[in-house]
C-alpha cells in the first residue's frame, strides 16, 4: 500500500466507528444472497443476535486504525487465523469476502463518500489482510497436516460413546473411522465438527472438555432451547454414527505459569476448564475452580471435579447456583459477587485468571478480577465479538 492509500484508510475510521455495524450487516446479506455455498462457513444463530456483525465491524475498525502499524493488532489475528483454521477457510473464499466487503462500502457509504480512490485503498488494505491471513493459515495447515495423527481438510470421526453429565449436557467421546492416531491439543481448544441438517451443510466449534490423549476427542454440548445443531447432536447422533471433524484450534489455552491459577466458569462454559484443571493438578500450583450454575441438575461433571479434589490437595472448588433446588448442596446461592469471588481466590492477587460462561456472566467477571487487582494481562478469556462488548 502506498501511504496515501494507508491514510485514506484511516480517514475512514470516524465512519467504521459510528456505522461499522450497518455495512457489515450489508455486507453480509450481500454475500449470503450471490454466494449462498459460504452459508456454511458462519454460524447463523450469531448472524440473527447480530454477534458476527458486531465482531466483523470491530475487526474492520481495528484494522483501519492500525494499518500502519499491524502490530499493535495484538492477539487478534492470531484469534482470526485460530477461527478460520477451525472452519477449514481456503484462499478460495477470499476474493468472495473481497468482492462483497467493496461492494458493502461503495452501497452503505455512498459514492460521495466512497469514491474509487476510496475504494481501490481498501482493495489494496483487503488484499494485503488476505495476504496475511493466508500464508498464516496455510503454516497451520501445513503444521496439523505433519504433526503426528494430524490431518488437513475433513476426517471421518465415529461416536465411540455417548454420556449424559446433567439435564443439559451430553458428551460425545469420537474416534478416527480410519482407526488413526489423533493430532494432539492443548487444554482450551475446540474442534469444529461438519454435519449436514435438513439438507444444509452447518459446521459448528465445540470445547474439547478432555485432555488430550492420542486417540479420542471428546466434546460436552450443551442442549440449547434454539440450537438448531445441539438439538440434532442430541436427538439424532448416536453411538456409531460418523460425523466429520477439522483439526483442533483456539487459542484460548492454559499457559505455562507457576502461579496460582482460578478457573472461573458457568454453564457449560465448563467444558475448555476440565482440560485445563487436568493439565494444572499435575504441576503442584494451587489451583481455585469456581462454577456457577442454575442448580444442580444442570451441573456437569460436578462428580469428577470432587473426586479431583479429593486427590490433589492443592486444589480447591466452589460451587455457586443461582436458581438452587431444595435438595442442591452449594458454596453459595445467587449470582457470582464481587465479595464472594474475593473470599474464594488468594489474597495475593498475582495469579492467572481463565473464565468462560454466557456474556452477563464474563462481563461480571472481568469486572470483579479488575476491581480485585488482578493484572490485565494475567486474565484470559474467549469471546466472540469486541473486547470492549465486555466491559460492565
Amino acid at each position: 500500500m502506498t501511504p496515501e492509500q494507508r491514510a485514506i484508510v484511516k480517514s475512514t475510521v470516524p465512519l467504521l466507528e459510528t456505522g461499522g455495524e450497518a455495512l457489515t450487516r450489508h455486507f453480509y446479506a450481500l454475500m449470503f444472497t450471490e454466494y449462498p455455498q459460504v452459508r456454511s462457513l458462519f454460524n447463523q444463530t450469531h448472524q440473527a443476535s447480530g454477534e458476527q456483525q458486531r465482531a466483523l465491524a470491530n475487526g474492520v475498525l481495528m484494522y483501519a486504525k492500525h494499518i500502519d502499524r499491524l502490530e499493535a493488532l495484538g492477539p487478534l489475528v492470531g484469534q482470526i487465523v485460530s477461527k478460520h483454521v477451525s472452519l477449514n477457510i481456503l484462499p478460495e473464499h477470499y476474493p468472495i469476502v473481497g468482492t462483497c466487503l467493496l461492494q458493502a462500502i461503495r452501497e452503505v457509504l455512498g459514492a460521495e463518500v466512497a469514491t474509487d480512490q476510496v475504494i481501490e485503498a481498501w482493495a489494496q488494505a483487503y488484499g494485503q489482510l488476505a495476504e496475511i491471513l493466508i500464508n498464516a493459515e496455510e503454516s497451520a495447515y501445513s503444521h496439523n497436516e505433519q504433526a503426528a495423527g494430524g490431518w488437513r481438510g475433513r476426517r471421518s470421526f465415529k461416536v465411540a460413546r455417548r454420556v449424559v453429565e446433567s439435564d443439559e449436557i451430553t458428551s460425545f467421546y469420537l474416534e478416527p473411522a480410519d482407526g488413526g492416531a489423533v493430532l494432539a491439543h492443548q487444554p482450551g481448544q475446540y474442534i469444529c465438527m461438519v454435519l449436514n441438517i435438513d439438507g444444509e451443510e452447518v459446521r459448528r466449534n465445540y470445547s474439547l472438555s478432555a485432555l488430550s490423549n492420542g486417540q479420542t476427542y471428546r466434546i460436552s454440548v450443551k442442549r440449547e432451547p434454539q440450537g438448531k445443531v445441539s438439538n440434532h447432536l442430541h436427538d439424532h447422533v448416536h453411538e456409531g454414527d460418523e460425523i466429520e471433524l477439522f483439526a483442533p484450534a483456539g487459542e484460548f489455552v492454559l499457559r505455562e505459569s507457576q502461579k496460582p491459577l482460578a478457573l472461573i466458569t458457568a454453564g457449560v462454559g465448563i467444558t475448555p476448564a476440565l482440560a485445563m484443571l487436568d493439565a494444572a493438578k499435575a504441576s503442584g500450583r494451587p489451583i481455585h475452580f469456581i462454577h456457577c450454575a442454575r442448580n444442580g441438575a444442570v451441573h456437569a461433571f460436578k462428580d469428577w471435579i470432587d473426586s479431583q479434589v479429593a486427590a490433589h490437595p492443592q486444589l480447591q472448588r466452589f460451587f455457586c447456583y443461582s436458581e438452587p433446588a431444595a435438595e442442591d448442596e452449594s458454596d453459595a446461592k445467587g449470582y457470582l459477587s464481587l465479595e464472594q469471588l474475593a473470599q474464594w481466590l488468594p489474597e495475593n492477587v498475582d495469579l492467572d485468571a481463565y473464565f468462560l460462561g454466557p456474556k452477563p456472566f464474563m462481563a461480571q467477571v472481568k469486572k470483579h478480577l479488575s476491581d480485585m487487582g488482578v493484572p490485565n494481562d494475567q486474565c484470559h478469556y474467549e469471546f466472540f465479538g469486541p473486547a470492549s462488548a465486555l466491559e460492565a
